[in-house]
């Protein structure tokens, strides 16, 4: 009897151990709508795109996915306008990267033209900067999204302590590699759900 009764604890024991599956597709995202309000930034993204070496429909589809395409929200974060710059952290980065002081207004960061070209700033930032390195395009794109959304340090962080070990880890790997081990390994659940709901913005950009 008490030996049934330890197997039984064993097994429930066991169940709630186990990290529970997370389903990064719900809910379910649609991204039509966003993404034609999102296509009424493409010359300002192509500008951009074209000044910092970024992929017009990339900026695009961030636009659709942050903001939906309007330019004067503002989250409960504080994050700010189409691509949901928040001043004191990529907005600050971006200025001191152009040798500015302070940091942007909420006005500024509300000027589509203005944080559209911060934005873009920032994803050169990261692609100069922590994620340097990276040879694979594809796993840079999905890889500058996590850093986007959650930081360049938590995701490295989940390949090793070391910089170089792991852009040396993330090179050995094609994007879906890539994103199988952020599924898996990603402190956030929102990480994969972001580069999969980015991924759903560029499919539907014609």
């Amino acid at each position: 009897m008490k030996l049934r009764w330890f197997v039984v604890l064993a097994v429930l024991l066991a169940g709630c151990s186990s990290k529970p599956k997370y389903d990064y597709t719900q809910p379910p995202y649609n991204p039509k709508v966003p993404v034609q309000r999102a296509m009424q930034w493409m010359p300002i993204s192509q500008k951009a795109g074209a000044a910092w070496g970024l992929d017009p429909k990339f900026i695009t589809a961030i636009i659709a996915v942050e903001s939906g395409g309007n330019p004067g929200v503002v989250s409960k974060s504080g994050a700010v306008g189409l691509m949901q710059l928040k001043p004191s952290t990529a907005g600050r980065e971006v200025y001191r990267y152009m040798g500015w002081s302070g940091d942007p207004s909420v006005s500024e960061l509300k000027n589509p033209e203005r944080n559209i070209s911060m934005g873009t700033a920032y994803f050169r930032i990261l692609e100069n900067g922590p994620l340097q390195g990276i040879k694979d395009p594809e796993v840079m794109q999905y890889a500058l999204v996590t850093s986007y959304v959650n930081g360049a340090g938590a995701l490295l962080r989940t390949f090793s302590s070391d910089r170089k070990k792991a852009i040396a880890e993330i090179n050995g790997m094609d994007k879906e590699e890539f994103f199988d081990h952020i599924v898996k390994n990603h402190p956030s659940p929102q990480a994969p759900r972001y580069i999969w709901k980015v991924q759903k913005a560029m499919d539907a950009i014609d």
